[in-house]
């Protein structure tokens, strides 16, 4: 199986959003984390089974809250490059290029 890889600017964008969501109520960042992790193994399962975001990109988009994971594979990785909220601006995500890691 794949390994998973979170880009460090992915991380902390992940990160934030866990902190916003348990400030707003306790219990909602775990539940945050939760999705993510559903996420992570659904991507894993089937990596190509979500929409494709961009050339060398895909998107996963969450059931329970306003976000999405952006990332790419090969045979042996699996590197997540955003854990977007859907309301960024278009452009924002300038790592999503393969192997790059800013």
């Amino acid at each position: 199986m794949q390994r998973v890889i979170f880009h460090s600017e992915a991380y902390k964008e992940f990160e934030q959003a866990r902190a916003w969501y348990e400030e707003q109520a306790q219990g909602l960042g775990n539940h945050f984390l939760a999705e993510v992790d559903r996420a992570v193994e659904m991507i894993r399962e089937s990596p190509d089974a979500w929409l494709s975001y961009g050339t060398h990109t895909h998107r996963f988009l969450f059931h329970s809250f306003p976000f999405a994971i952006v990332y790419w594979h090969n045979e042996t990785e699996i590197r997540v490059v955003a854990v977007m909220h859907l309301k960024c601006k278009p452009g924002y995500l300038n790592r999503c290029s393969q192997g790059q890691d800013r």
